[in-house]
């Protein structure tokens, strides 16, 4: 993920790497990325079956996501299969819109 500010409706990259236990980069079985919203819906996507979530080289891969509320957003990255068995996890943070976050003032007045 590039460093900088993120914005409601503004779609992301997550990226993870995969290595095996001879730290060479292999491609796992199973890819599946978590995404936890500030309001604690999980959405899963899965390498294969999601048009979200892709590999770019051998280990590489990305999923990109939306979100839709401002907040801390967690993810999870799980890969099983080719002598590996791993899982890391990260954070960002999505900025407080007025636009989305139904708090616009008219300062009209």
């Amino acid at each position: 993920m590039k460093p900088g500010r993120n914005f409601i409706n503004a779609e992301l990259r997550l990226t993870a790497h995969f290595f095996d236990d001879t730290d060479t980069d292999t491609n796992p079985t199973t890819v599946v990325c978590k995404v936890l919203s500030p309001n604690g819906i999980t959405f899963t996507y899965t390498y294969g079956t999601d048009t979200n979530i892709g590999r770019v080289n051998v280990g590489d891969y990305y999923c990109d996501v939306t979100p839709t509320v401002s907040g801390r957003w967690g993810y999870r990255w799980e890969a099983t299969g080719n002598a590996t068995t791993v899982a890391s996890e990260g954070n960002f943070v999505v900025d407080y819109s007025p636009f989305y976050d139904g708090l616009l003032r008219d300062y009209t007045r």
